[in-house]
């Protein structure tokens, strides 16, 4: 791992692991926000548990992924997992769209678009192959070999 990795993976990984804690810690002081966005999902699925449980679960998720990625193990997959829970994490907790007081507003505008900013962070790092290549790059180039070394199927 480069140096680059080994700061940037940590210090993105750092706001996921102190949420993750506090939400776990004390899910209830972030209950009220996720409702709108858990409620639905827990009825529509039936799911069990309730919202606080729900919150928890997120929280744990973060701690583990971003754990993972600080660690630079499954970065790829940590930083996945990460953007997926981020997702309705900041659609729950920064509703800056229902906010009519406008320093509140721009508030949580901020909050929401740092949170767009961290999603773009975590698909750009679930995409970095640490200068490996890829796996759909492998795949492509073991096809081509084996179509080069069947002259049958190489034939226009």
């Amino acid at each position: 791992m480069d140096v680059l990795r080994a700061i940037a993976r940590p210090m993105m990984a750092s706001m996921f692991i102190y949420g993750g804690l506090d939400s776990v810690r004390t899910p209830a002081k972030k209950a009220p926000s996720a409702a709108p966005v858990v409620e639905p999902l827990v009825e529509s699925l039936d799911l069990p548990g309730d919202v606080a449980t729900w919150v928890r679960i997120n929280g744990a998720v973060q701690i583990a992924a971003g754990t993972a990625l600080a660690l630079g193990k499954v970065p790829r997959i940590a930083a996945l997992v990460l953007a997926g829970s981020l997702v309705p994490t900041t659609i729950a907790g920064h509703r800056f769209w229902e906010e009519n007081d406008p320093t509140k507003r721009a508030g949580q505008t901020i909050h929401f678009l740092k949170n767009v900013s961290m999603l773009g962070g975590l698909l750009l790092a679930a995409d970095d192959t640490g200068g490996r290549p890829s796996i759909p790059w492998r795949i492509q180039q073991a096809a081509d070999h084996a179509l080069e070394r069947v002259p049958a199927l190489h034939a226009d």
